[in-house]
């Protein structure tokens, strides 16, 4: 479906009913946002693997404004406190109350920013590779620790960039370092990107001027909070779910060893085994 939202048309889609039979009563299950990852990506990256908590809880799959087939937009608007207000907007438009938010790298920041702007809104956080604070310098040295001195350099020129051509370079040189699987990427993960709607140049845009830091916010955010990380990740390293599980207030951070940014492939049982208890 499309929905209005803050001025512009989002894409979404639904999996699983809020309400389920339970004897002579209904049975109310929560409202699982999902936020993905990007910016410039869309919410296919959650299908079908995410569809297994559908059981424990509605899912509710949104590309956000600029993103996906959520493109109708001006791109003036795209930035972390837009992006955050609509998620606010959308569950009002939908009627969603408390709702558990789960974010995936770019989407965790849009998360993050969301609780802190509107505390006592949600009912829980998910936070997936993610980071609180966007530095350079960190990301550089998470690819020259994960591949290399040549996907450093690449990855800095991105980073700093922004052009087609250094795009193509991160494409080539650093995306195969997000992940240790030395299959990675696997067919499923090719016709996963090929499945996606890209934007690239909000891609291109954000990520070679994002300068954002959201450490001074984290401490409005009330709800119970889930801190993932892949101990192998590159482009959100540990220490950057360290820095938001230490900010905060009574967040548990979960470390998988085996994973890089993409945990639900590598360790995807405990993963959803993760999930499914927090969502419950």
């Amino acid at each position: 479906m499309r929905v209005q939202v803050n001025g512009t048309t989002l894409y979404v889609d639904v999996e699983g009913a809020a309400l389920e039979p339970d004897g002579c009563t209904m049975r109310e299950k929560p409202t699982l946002v999902l936020l993905h990852g990007g910016p410039g990506h869309d919410h296919t990256i959650f299908k079908p693997a995410y569809r297994q908590l559908a059981d424990v809880a509605q899912l509710v799959y949104v590309d956000q404004r600029g993103n996906g087939r959520s493109q109708d937009s001006d791109p003036a608007t795209w930035h972390l406190d837009q992006w955050a207000d609509d998620v606010r907007a959308l569950c009002d438009t939908l009627g969603i109350v408390s709702p558990i938010v789960l974010g995936w790298s770019w989407g965790g920041a849009v998360a993050m920013n969301y609780a802190a702007r509107h505390p006592g809104h949600p009912a829980k956080l998910i936070l997936q590779s993610t980071v609180a604070r966007w530095d350079v310098d960190r990301v550089v040295e998470g690819f020259r620790a994960e591949a290399g001195e040549e996907a450093a350099l690449a990855a800095k020129a991105f980073l700093t960039e922004g052009t087609p051509e250094t795009f193509a370079a991160f494409g080539r040189l650093c995306a195969p370092a997000y992940s240790p699987d030395p299959a990675f990427p696997s067919e499923a993960d090719i016709q996963a990107m090929a499945r996606m709607t890209p934007n690239p140049e909000l891609t291109m845009s954000f990520m070679s001027t994002a300068r954002f830091d959201l450490r001074d916010r984290l401490a409005a955010i009330r709800c119970p909070t889930l801190v993932v990380a892949g101990s192998r990740d590159p482009i959100t390293p540990l220490d950057t779910a360290q820095e938001i599980a230490a900010g905060v207030p009574g967040a548990r951070l979960e470390v998988f060893g085996g994973s890089g940014h993409f945990v639900p492939d590598t360790e995807g049982e405990r993963f959803f085994s993760l999930l499914r208890a927090f969502v419950a």
